[in-house]
């Protein structure tokens, strides 16, 4: 059974956890090793702050109890009117559940009940997986692309996605 919550307080470290373990498998290869290690390291412990700060809605997606998705949402700062999915992450035991539509389904309800009439994301440019997933969600390619700095001169290539929520 999946279901989807809001994310609490107490939920800092499952987010990181989801948070990591998502991006150790799926970014983790385009950097150097020492520096993917504290960047995975960094995403197991940033989310008590992130949940704390309340600036953006964060949902977190359970498959029989245990959490293994996480969305996060927000009023886009570059695109007035338009919300933007900050993050969305799918921790690797949940690949191929379902729960990841289930996520995007209600973080899209979510924005249309916020009056959000369009949203907007950036993925990287070099993971078909997650492309391919938007693609099937409803999302197409706007032709933006820009480049993300994730520390220390590691940057890599962006590509933004957008539809009607």
């Amino acid at each position: 059974m999946i279901g989807v919550r809001r994310a609490g307080a107490g939920d800092g470290d499952v987010l990181g956890e989801i948070h990591a373990a998502a991006w150790e498998k799926v970014y983790a290869p385009f950097f150097e090793s020492g520096f993917a290690v504290r960047e995975v390291r960094s995403r197991r412990t940033r989310w008590h702050e992130r949940v704390a700060g309340g600036t953006a809605e964060i949902l977190i997606a359970e498959l029989d109890g245990r959490p293994l998705a996480l969305s996060s949402f927000a009023p886009s700062a570059t695109r007035p009117g338009l919300a933007e999915i900050l993050s969305f992450y799918n921790h690797p035991d949940g690949w191929g559940s379902g729960i990841a539509p289930v996520l995007m389904t209600e973080t899209l309800r979510l924005l249309r009940a916020g009056r959000f009439a369009e949203v907007h994301l950036w993925t990287l440019r070099d993971t078909p997986q997650s492309r391919r997933f938007y693609g099937k969600c409803g999302f197409a390619e706007s032709g933006a692309a820009r480049s993300c700095d994730f520390g220390a001169g590691n940057s890599l290539e962006q590509v933004e996605y957008h539809r009607v929520c």
